[in-house]
């Protein structure tokens, strides 16, 4: 069994996810589907106190990214919306993925949020086949009545029938979703044919490890409901056929493609700093981050305000090959200005001045994609 020290494990995670920077050749907007294509998903979420995650990590991987390019592939159907762990935007090439999820939520044997009314649904669906394309506000619910989060029925059944594969998100306008029927929505060359439960499993495990670059079962399950068993089963097969390997990582048994291991001989660029999203890939799972990283992160914009450690939205900092320090970051509009209100670094940074080089100009890189024209840094401590 081959062995990684961290410092190994560290270059090739970060290797696999196309950071610091990704050196795709081609335009700026194939550099964006090529991130998709390299990270398997990208996570949407609505926190908009910095450029939303879903941006902010493809710029991570592309820094000619702009914001426009997400609407761009959307409308050109190489992306579409479904759920990962999370809701995401995923590559079309890997649509017939999502059906195993689809189909049991519409047999009702894996949940969801809502519980489902058929009828409303029934009548939602007719009325978008009739008229086209449709936001939840375009409905009036006879039911007023929401739920424990301010959710109208018809929304509920909106997303019901999103979820069980009805329905794809065509459009967003002002991030609001913009419901179509399914055979709308897909390109005509998009294999919708299901995969058997083995082939599922197996895309399970190479789509991980080729964007991770190393993995463990339950890393490759994470949030996923009802694949466990046969992910396990193709971790084996693959083994057989010599398509994976198990390796070792700090005396804890990992998995890897057996032609990943070669990326260690490719040159990580240590010099450049990168402010990454709190939902990034590369650390969306923490356990893992914090076993291969040593950075233990939790984001605080859950927790309390008098809790707080870092701050309400922190952002992990990587810069040679680690992650160092985070920085709550927060836009003003009206002075066009992004404010760090407080950068902590870790106790492991050594080289503290060419640390805070590359941050100043990673800083001004991040302003900029924030629609900024300048960077304040109100505060500066160090973790201890």
């Amino acid at each position: 069994m081959k062995s990684l020290n961290l410092a190994q494990a560290q270059k090739l995670a970060l290797l696999s996810q196309g950071l610091p920077l990704a050196s795709n050749k081609g335009s700026a907007k194939a550099k964006t589907l090529a991130a998709f294509e390299q990270l398997g998903y990208v996570q949407i979420d609505t926190i908009s106190v910095v450029q939303r995650a879903h941006h902010h990590t493809l710029w991570s991987r592309n820094p000619s990214y702009q914001l426009e390019h997400l609407d761009q592939l959307v409308a050109e159907k190489k992306v579409f919306e479904y759920w990962s762990h999370a809701a995401a935007y995923l590559p079309m090439s890997q649509y017939r993925h999502s059906l195993p999820r689809k189909a049991a939520i519409k047999s009702d044997q894996q949940k969801h949020w809502y519980k489902k009314d058929h009828d409303l649904m029934a009548s939602i669906l007719k009325r978008i086949e009739q008229e086209g394309p449709l936001m939840a506000k375009d409905f009036e619910s006879a039911n007023h009545k929401t739920d424990g989060w301010n959710t109208k029925p018809t929304k509920r059944a909106l997303e019901n029938l999103f979820m069980q594969g009805d329905l794809m998100i065509s459009e967003r306008r002002s991030f609001q979703k913009v419901y179509d029927l399914t055979s709308h929505v897909l390109p005509q060359d998009v294999d919708t044919s299901m995969p058997t439960e083995q082939e599922h499993a197996r895309f399970l495990v190479l789509n991980y490890l080729k964007s991770h670059g190393f993995g463990t079962l339950p890393e490759m399950v994470y949030l996923l409901k009802g694949v466990k068993k046969p992910v396990q089963q193709a971790l084996s097969e693959l083994v057989d056929l010599g398509e994976i390997e198990a390796i070792s990582i700090n005396n804890s048994a990992y998995y890897a493609c057996s032609d990943t291991l070669n990326l260690l001989d490719k040159r990580l660029n240590r010099k450049r700093a990168k402010i990454l999203s709190p939902f990034d890939n590369l650390l969306i799972q923490r356990k893992r981050a914090s076993a291969i990283f040593n950075f233990d992160y939790l984001l605080e914009c859950y927790v309390p305000e008098p809790k707080r450690q870092f701050g309400y939205f922190c952002l992990p900092i990587l810069w040679d090959g680690k992650l160092v320090a985070r920085a709550d970051c927060k836009v003003d509009k009206t002075s066009s200005t992004l404010n760090v209100l407080n950068l902590v670094t870790e106790p492991s940074l050594k080289d503290r001045e060419a640390f805070f080089v590359a941050l100043e100009e990673e800083l001004h890189a991040f302003a900029q994609f924030n629609q900024c024209q300048t960077f304040v840094i109100q505060k500066v401590g160090q973790r201890t």
